[in-house]
């Protein structure tokens, strides 16, 4: 019976230490949160051309990954001063964003200080193709020309007075690409063109690019282009004059429905689900990026409103074909 007694006190214990073993609750795993998204821009995110571009690539990008809870995204706008969009850049930096954009190519410099004091995180800035050899840090840019000869072919495809004006802002960057673009595409199509180009100095001033826009209309423009945040001004000249207006970077049609005849469009979401999943695979910069016409960083959307020729909308399709397969160059470089 002792032994007996025994055995059974042995088989309790046991039990009550198995038991034990099985009750502890095991650790629970860390929840990963949204992917944080910080972006510092020059002008506002309305204004129609190159902040507008990445704020609304940031919305798509968000859509995509299934809203707020898969990706965040903070956003400091209207930073012309270089020193302010430095201290934003550092902030965010700073509060452990996953990514944080510079989109500007003025806050080159900035990055290049900022970045390697936080090296776990991945900073990204343009339009430009350098890293500066630094590992967390991505660059991509807009091969502009692309849109612009397109631009170009239809412009010099329905002037009548064979004279086309240009609002540039400074002679650098996507800038000059487009602008240069433009006019090859024009000259391409009509030899008789004559493409008069303006660069104002400035990518924000309104009233210079109005201005810029009155002397191409007063020298017999009757189609006009141009590229930043200042075209504004210049699509108002347009519209007041009936010209035809022909966009980059966001689709301006909504400023002036009646003489928008086309946009080139940014779409940089598709560089920026590139770095999200390099990101997520433990890589955090020293890559550079391009969106173009063939992996559809950019389209050329045409107004709907706008009653175009047949014939010039299916010039345009086959020079965006073209372009794609390389039977068409732009001869274009920065």
């Amino acid at each position: 019976m002792k032994k007996l007694r025994w055995i059974l006190i042995v088989l309790l214990v046991v039990g009550l230490l198995l038991s034990a073993c099985q009750a502890q609750p095991a650790a629970p795993e860390e929840e990963e949160g949204p992917f944080q998204i910080a972006v510092v821009m020059p002008s506002s995110i309305n204004d129609l051309a190159f902040s507008q571009s990445m704020y609304d690539a940031l919305l798509r990008v968000q859509e995509e990954m299934g809203g707020e809870e898969a990706m965040t995204f903070d956003y400091s706008d209207g930073m012309f001063v270089v020193d302010d969009a430095a201290a934003a850049i550092r902030d965010y930096a700073a509060e452990g964003y996953d990514l944080v954009i510079a989109h500007g190519s003025q806050y080159g410099s900035s990055l290049q200080e900022i970045a390697p004091d936080f090296p776990e995180t991945s900073f990204v800035w343009g339009t430009t193709v350098d890293t500066f050899g630094i590992d967390n840090i991505f660059a991509y840019e807009a091969a502009s020309d692309e849109g612009g000869y397109v631009n170009g072919v239809i412009a010099a495809s329905l002037t009548e007075s064979d004279v086309l004006g240009v609002v540039g802002p400074i002679e650098t960057g996507d800038a000059k690409l487009y602008v240069d673009g433009f006019v090859a595409g024009a000259e391409a199509t009509n030899p008789d063109v004559q493409v008069n180009v303006n660069y104002i100095g400035s990518f924000s001033d309104v009233a210079l690019a109005s201005e810029a826009a009155n002397t191409h209309v007063a020298a017999g423009a009757d189609a006009m282009t141009g590229t930043a945040q200042m075209v504004v001004g210049a699509i108002g000249v347009a519209e007041e004059n009936d010209a035809m207006w022909f966009g980059t970077q966001s689709s301006q049609t909504e400023l002036a429905p009646d003489v928008v005849v086309a946009n080139q469009i940014y779409r940089w979401e598709v560089v920026l689900n590139e770095i999200i999943d390099l990101i997520g695979e433990g890589t955090l910069g020293g890559q550079s990026f391009t969106i173009n016409l063939e992996n559809g960083g950019e389209v050329i959307e045409f107004n709907p409103e706008y009653d175009l020729p047949e014939d010039v909308k299916d010039l345009a399709d086959d020079t965006i074909q073209g372009i794609i397969d390389g039977t068409i160059s732009t001869d274009v470089s920065e």
